[in-house]
């Protein structure tokens, strides 16, 4: 009959939805107004055990209203669920481990941006630590699959919560090096709603340039500008020819994302990425997304010179923010978290540092 083709269709928790029930109910009454052969009442089965009493149409005329009314009911339901559920209730991606080469490899999904993993001669060397303790000991998990020596070093690429904010996952007594002023933004996170692990602050601090071994892997630590953040670090393996660059790549965003509020800018990003490019390295991996290759690296660079160049140019004439974003067919969002804080988009923050507005 109609009403089982229609439950195996939409599944039972549709049939069982208050969306159905509504438009049941309210198709029981349209009949009752319209004086319209209210059929036969009949029992269905439902999984859990119980019944349903529904009334069996006896004519085509309610046949169609049926279906309408569990059409609508679906579509409802379906509207319902989506926006009861909000982002953050979405589960993130299964941590998975990827290989690069030399003893290294990545850890991408799980709560939190990519983490690096680094096989040394007697522990092992990470770089960020995902957002959450739960998180961090996934990675230590898969970690201790690759080898049996101990994380010794963690190296963060700068302060946002879903790099640093999992180490309270990690073993105590650990190195922990970052540039000094990402120290400092972590310093100042203990007062705010997100705070960065009280007794994991950065144990050692960078202020431009460090070339170091860390149990035996020949380490570059590099800081040309602010760009992303105040306070990012560059870790270059040059026998690995790789580079983890934190979010000053962002793999998936056209352009990229500027923290003015942790004095980042466009032109220090710009800055940096032809630093990184300097590098004699082959592959580099963002804070998010997928590892890149140079031309991938490259072909950002220029797509975000492009539109630093173009925002400067429609400023110079004169053009409001909107005007600019028409000009430039720009329909990127701004990035909202599920706290409520609103990251601006790369036009907005360039179009405030060419205005000083």
């Amino acid at each position: 009959m109609l009403f089982g083709d229609a439950k195996k269709f939409v599944g039972p928790s549709c049939v069982n939805s208050p969306a159905t029930v509504a438009a049941l109910s309210f198709q029981r009454g349209s009949d009752s107004e319209t004086g319209a052969d209210s059929g036969m009442i009949q029992d269905v089965p439902q999984p859990n055990g119980n019944c349903m009493q529904i009334r069996e149409p006896e004519s085509a005329q309610m046949r169609s209203r049926i279906t309408i009314a569990f059409g609508f009911a679906c579509l409802l339901t379906a509207w319902m669920i989506a926006s009861a559920t909000p982002a953050s209730a979405q589960a993130p991606a299964p941590l998975s481990v990827k290989p690069l080469s030399g003893g290294v490899y990545y850890a991408a999904g799980g709560d939190g941006g990519n983490t690096g993993i680094i096989i040394g001669k007697d522990g092992v060397i990470v770089v960020d630590a995902k957002t959450t303790a739960a998180s961090a000991k996934e990675v230590l998990a898969e970690i201790a699959k690759l080898s049996p020596k101990p994380v010794t070093t963690v190296i963060l690429s700068h302060s946002d919560a879903d790099h640093v904010n999992g180490l309270a996952g990690f073993p105590k007594g650990l190195t922990i090096i970052a540039q000094e002023t990402c120290k400092k933004e972590m310093e100042e996170s203990l007062k705010g709603p997100q705070p960065a692990p009280r007794d994991y602050l950065p144990t050692h601090t960078v202020k431009m340039k460090e070339s170091t071994t860390i149990d035996g892997v020949p380490v570059q630590l590099l800081h040309w500008a602010p760009a992303h953040t105040g306070g990012d670090l560059i870790t270059y393996l040059p026998d690995q020819k790789i580079v983890f660059a934190g979010d000053i790549l962002i793999q998936q965003m056209p352009f990229t994302l500027i923290h003015a509020e942790k004095n980042g800018t466009s032109a220090g990003w710009v800055e940096t990425v032809k630093g990184m490019l300097a590098l004699n390295a082959d592959t580099f991996i963002p804070g998010h997304g997928d590892a890149m290759t140079r031309a991938d690296v490259q072909k950002k660079l220029a797509a975000v010179e492009k539109r630093r160049a173009d925002i400067k140019a429609l400023v110079a004439q004169g053009k409001s923010l909107d005007e600019i974003k028409k000009a430039l067919n720009d329909t990127e969002k701004p990035i909202v978290l599920p706290n409520g804080i609103s990251f601006p988009t790369f036009t907005d923050v360039v179009y405030k540092e060419d205005t000083k507005k």
